[in-house]
C-alpha cells in the first residue's frame, strides 16, 4: 500500500466517522423530540453517499408521525433544519443531514424520478423543453437526478419558493 492510499483510507474513514457521529447526535435530539411530544417512532440511522441519514418510523402505522410530516413534509423540512443545527451546534461543522419521517422522502423520491423519467421522455419524443411546477431543493435534486439517467440534462430556475426545474433536449 503506498502512503497516498493509506492517506486517502484513514479520510475516508474519518468521513464516515463523522457522519456517523453526525447520525448520532441527530438520533438523540430526535429522541427528545418524540418523548416531549409523547409520540412512539424507531430512529434509524445510516450514511447514504456524503451524507448522514436518519428515520423515524413507527410500528404502529404512521398516523401519528404525519404530524412531523405535515402537510407537503412542510414540517419535515423545518424538523430536518432543526436537527442540523442541533448536530452543529455539538460538531461545529455545517450538516448535510437528510431526515424521513414515516417514509415520506423515500415515497416522494419515487413518484419525483418517476415524474423526472417521465418528463425527460416527453422531452425526447418531442424534442422541446419541459418545464415543471416549483420544488423544493431536495425535489429538484430527485428530479434532475432521474432526468441525468434518462440520458438528458435539466436545469433549475426561476427563485426561491418558485425555483422550477427544465428539461431539456439532448
Amino acid at each position: 500500500m503506498t502512503e497516498g492510499t493509506t492517506s486517502a483510507a484513514a479520510e475516508g474513514a474519518d468521513a464516515l466517522s463523522r457522519l456517523e457521529q453526525e447520525g448520532e447526535i441527530a438520533a438523540d435530539y430526535l429522541e427528545g423530540l418524540l418523548d416531549i411530544a409523547d409520540l412512539d417512532g424507531d430512529i434509524d440511522m445510516d450514511v447514504e453517499a456524503d451524507r448522514a441519514s436518519v428515520s423515524i418510523i413507527s410500528d404502529s402505522g404512521s398516523r401519528d408521525l404525519q404530524k412531523l410530516v405535515g402537510r407537503d413534509g412542510e414540517v419535515l423540512e423545518a424538523l430536518q433544519e432543526l436537527t442540523r443545527l442541533a448536530v452543529h451546534r455539538e460538531t461545529g461543522d455545517r450538516s448535510r443531514l437528510m431526515l424521513d419521517i414515516a417514509e415520506y422522502r423515500a415515497k416522494k423520491r419515487a413518484e419525483l424520478s418517476e415524474l423526472g423519467a417521465k418528463a425527460a421522455a416527453d422531452v425526447k419524443s418531442s424534442g422541446e423543453p419541459v418545464k415543471l411546477r416549483p420544488m423544493t431543493p431536495f425535489e429538484r435534486k430527485v428530479v434532475h437526478d432521474a432526468v441525468k439517467a434518462a440520458g438528458l440534462r435539466s436545469e433549475s430556475e426561476g427563485e426561491e419558493p418558485q425555483r422550477f426545474v427544465v428539461v431539456l433536449p439532448a
